[in-house]
């Protein structure tokens, strides 16, 4: 299934932020997220304490925070994962 994606003003300043590795890194994150939110590389797993935000990995490093709106993705954050995390 495709989702719909659609980007809170934070996010984008986030993405701009980061390297254009790690940029690259995101993009295939994204695109594997787009399509497959179960895709075993991404972890995709709701952030505790929270009823609808929901996390998946781009690296090792690198976060991704986002909330599912009936047939759309809404993309929070990205960034390193301690600062997504504690302000998502």
């Amino acid at each position: 299934m495709g989702w719909r994606i659609a980007v809170t003003k934070r996010f984008e300043r986030d993405y701009r932020l980061l390297t254009k590795s790690e940029q690259r890194t995101a993009d295939k994150a994204l695109r594997l997220l787009e399509h497959d939110l179960r895709h075993p590389g991404l972890r995709v797993k709701k952030i505790e304490g929270t009823r609808s935000i929901w996390e998946a990995r781009a690296s090792r490093a690198i976060r991704i925070t986002f909330e599912v709106r009936e047939s759309l993705l809404f993309l929070r954050r990205i960034g390193r994962h301690n600062s997504v995390l504690k302000r998502s």
